[in-house]
């Protein structure tokens, strides 16, 4: 038992020399880096926007679409909701029937909304998107701790304006949910890729 004994501590005292460096060294500690969680993402297949909508496009196989029930909503807003991320695609539509000041209106309407994250963002974007099908969209890209990152409008300029915004439920900077938020972006592209107005 003795020698057992002695045999353990020799052994204990050299993984604590082991573990402690050399005598009269400084050790040098790390901090850790902050960790995010991991985020497993759907593939992104879709599926085509069924009911009695001015409009149509495909969105994900992940998410659901249900009216906007807020208390400003408008017939024909949407929200085309993801579950498993927390998030969300707003959609607001606008009958223009041809007057060019509603469509006015309707756009300084989207940069009013968009700069009201200009308290907490730490930039903003905006970008004209030229789509496959020949058509232009207005994308506004937001950086910082947000709920929104992503926001966009498509008109015809005569009868049909639509305008989405991608809302995440916490505000969160981009490097936490970048994931998430490219994830969306790419959504968010094809939808107005396959944007049509009926």
């Amino acid at each position: 038992m003795v020698k057992l004994m002695k045999r353990l501590t020799g052994v204990l005292g050299i993984c604590a020399l082991a573990a402690c460096g050399k005598p009269g060294e400084e050790q040098v500690y790390y901090q850790k880096p902050k960790g995010f969680a991991r985020i497993d993402l759907p593939e992104h297949r879709y599926r085509p926007l069924e009911g009695n909508y001015p409009y149509t496009f495909e969105y994900s196989e992940a998410a659901e679409v249900v009216p906007d029930r807020s208390a400003d909503a408008e017939p024909y807003w949407i929200l085309v909701r993801y579950p498993a991320l927390d998030a969300m695609i707003q959609f607001t539509y606008k009958p223009l029937n041809g007057d060019l000041r509603k469509l006015d209106e309707h756009v300084m309407d989207a940069y009013r909304l968009a700069s009201k994250h200009q308290i907490r963002a730490l930039s903003q974007k905006e970008e004209i998107l030229t789509l496959k099908n020949g058509r232009k969209a207005v994308a506004i890209e937001i950086e910082g701790e947000v709920p929104s990152h992503f926001q966009f409008y498509s008109t015809d300029t005569s009868k049909h304006y639509l305008r989405g915004a991608i809302y995440l439920r916490n505000a969160t900077l981009n490097d936490s949910l970048k994931p998430v938020v490219d994830y969306l972006k790419t959504d968010a592209r094809h939808i107005l890729e396959t944007l049509t107005w009926k």
